[in-house]
């Protein structure tokens, strides 16, 4: 647990110190890969809270999610569709939802 709060205040403070932007023609793509690792992100919390997280199982997803939802982003804009307010709205409900049983798990913990 250490670690990832570590990992976390290292992150934001590369992230303030070193200037660096996304460009707009990116800026879906980042945002649905982003959405993608916070999916998998909740839902390793998700997986921890319910006794069952597997390490393997998580970078996979990690990984393979952000990619796959690129991939599918920049197939929507080679044909002209805007598939990442598909993956978007999907991500964000898969979130909630994860993030809602981790309320309910803390909740009955305390």
């Amino acid at each position: 647990m250490i670690y990832m709060v570590v990992g976390l205040l290292l992150g934001m403070l590369v992230g303030f110190v070193v200037p660096w932007g996304i460009p707009a023609g990116y800026s879906s793509l980042f945002s649905v890969a982003l959405m993608a690792c916070l999916d998998s992100v909740f839902g390793g919390l998700k997986a921890s809270c319910n006794g069952n997280f597997d390490d393997k199982v998580f970078i996979s997803g990690f990984f393979t999610n952000a990619l796959l939802a690129a991939f599918f982003v920049y197939v929507g804009d080679q044909l002209g569709i805007d598939l990442y307010y598909v993956a978007l709205l999907a991500f964000g409900l898969r979130i909630f939802s994860n993030l809602g049983v981790i309320r309910q798990h803390l909740l009955q913990k305390h």
